[in-house]
């Protein structure tokens, strides 16, 4: 009975401020079916992997997925942890309408959300790698994430399943995976 008071009383708050109301895709920026935003740009989670890809042609492949001790690939110094994944085009063509869904699932409780991502604005270039951030900010790259979530709340492991996906090749996979604890640990 606590839950479900708790629940009503979030749903409350977010209809109060405006947040639940201005839930939902079809604007331009947003994210695709299944998956929605709330103001802000704040990812929510999605029942289902919308991603219906049964491409088999090798070509896009995830050469990183991090959580924790993140990096930026440039600098190669410590930045605050997100879900960071580096992705590849090994294909002859040009990349682009490329999209992510992934899961994570709490190792102890066994509690899960998805989500889905349309990665706007990203493209890839015969044989070119990029690295694309969920935490929230704003540069090009960078993605919602849930600051709510199972990875930002947990104190358990947190599991990563990942799947990327593009047209005309198959979707590439990874996992990644959250020690035990919450908060950013200095590296």
């Amino acid at each position: 009975m606590k839950k479900t008071s708790a629940a009503f009383a979030f749903i409350a708050i977010l209809l109060a401020t405006g947040t639940l109301a201005s839930c939902g895709g079809g604007s331009a920026g947003s994210t695709a079916p299944g998956a929605t935003q709330a103001g802000g740009g704040q990812v929510l989670p999605v029942a289902a992997n919308p991603i219906k890809n049964n491409a088999t042609a090798p070509g896009l492949a995830i050469t990183s997925a991090l959580v924790e001790d993140n990096f930026d690939p440039q600098t190669k110094k410590s930045i605050p942890d997100s879900l960071q994944i580096e992705l590849k085009n090994s294909s002859g063509q040009v990349m682009d309408n490329l999209e992510i869904f992934y899961r994570m699932t709490d190792a102890t409780t066994g509690t899960s959300e998805k989500y889905y991502q349309k990665l706007n604005g990203l493209s890839l270039n015969p044989g070119e790698s990029k690295t694309i951030f969920f935490d929230n900010g704003t540069a090009q790259g960078h993605y919602p994430e849930n600051k709510y979530s199972i990875y930002r709340t947990s104190k358990n492991e947190v599991v990563f399943s990942i799947e990327a996906s593009a047209s005309g090749v198959k979707p590439a996979t990874a996992e990644a995976k959250k020690a035990p604890g919450t908060g950013e640990q200095q590296d």
